[in-house]
């Protein structure tokens, strides 16, 4: 497996800048995008600002007069509020243990470098702000929403620093609960009218992290990229195979009709839990899986021929 495969550069991430096109976020999107009406809760469009409150004049959307002031001062008054024309798009990239995983094509840690590089220039180019918190095992970076390539540049600085952190060696004491740690500084900012895309194998994921996202989703857009491996959907037939999730480890035969079915029930439970809470809160899943091109994939969910 090539090394750019199993960790990024920084080089690597910054070249992507110039793939990062034909496909965006924008509340405009073709009909077979994920991101759609008939897929999902359309993106919501920019927030609105307040600017003025004055007398009403002919003309003024009767829905915008504040009836409070109407009627404490006797003359009809309306709000006058102005459309953002930013807004805040944060990226939530999941650096675990668990990611570090490929099975012939990248890494999960890999294609999810490489996925939020490919979002972060789209963002960038459009003219919003882009932020980040990428979570390993027992740590959260947070980076600040801002525009420009140099903050995008430093923004993937960070993400290959820890990218390049991940390794073979077994996590004495893996913590999964990084995932709804993260989740609780996003909250923690108390977002109105941003976009939250976190790009992550979903592993961990509790009735906490529902919670978060829940709350999340009331003033935001969320939308899920779920990276996976193929080898986790279709478990190889083999007679000894061991397998870790990076604190533990078992060998088992994998030949075993029973152990095929049990693994092949269990993995279809965890999906299935997945889909239907992303259908329930309608909020958008992009699968993205670690032998096609990330490029190709994001192209393709999101309405383009690639």
């Amino acid at each position: 497996m090539a090394s750019s495969n199993i960790h990024v550069t920084l080089q690597q991430l910054e070249k992507l800048k110039y793939q990062a096109r034909y496909f965006s976020f924008s509340e405009q999107q073709p009909v077979n995008s994920v991101l759609s009406g008939k897929n999902a809760s359309r993106l919501r469009g920019r927030g609105l600002n307040f600017e003025e409150l004055r007398h009403y004049r002919p003309g003024d959307d009767i829905r915008t007069v504040d009836w409070k002031v109407t009627q404490r001062t006797g003359k009809a008054h309306v709000r006058v509020y102005t459309e953002e024309k930013e807004r805040n798009t944060y990226l939530a990239i999941d650096q675990r243990s668990s990611m570090f995983f490929g099975s012939t094509g990248k890494m999960k840690s890999v294609i999810a470098a490489e996925v939020s590089a490919l979002i972060a220039w789209q963002i960038n180019a459009s003219g919003d702000r882009i932020g980040a918190f990428i979570f390993g095992d027992s740590k959260v970076k947070s980076i600040p929403a801002k525009r420009g390539n140099v903050h995008v540049s430093q923004l993937l600085k960070q993400l290959t620093i820890q990218n390049n952190e991940l390794s073979c060696e077994i996590a004495e004491q893996q913590q999964f609960d990084s995932l709804n740690t993260m989740l609780s500084k996003i909250t923690a900012l108390n977002q109105h009218n941003s976009l939250i895309i976190l790009i992550s194998d979903g592993y961990g994921w509790d009735p906490r992290t529902t919670s978060y996202i829940r709350t999340l989703r009331q003033h935001n857009e969320v939308i899920a990229c779920h990276v996976y491996d193929p080898l986790e959907q279709d478990l190889p037939r083999m007679p000894q195979m061991i397998v870790s999730d990076g604190k533990w480890q078992i060998q088992f035969s994998s030949q075993n009709p029973k152990t095929q079915r049990l693994f092949r029930e269990d993995l279809q439970q965890q999906l299935d839990q997945y889909q239907e809470f992303t259908n329930k809160h309608r909020i958008p899943l992009i699968n993205i899986n670690t032998l096609e091109d990330p490029v190709k994939q994001l192209r393709r969910a999101l309405g383009r021929v690639s």
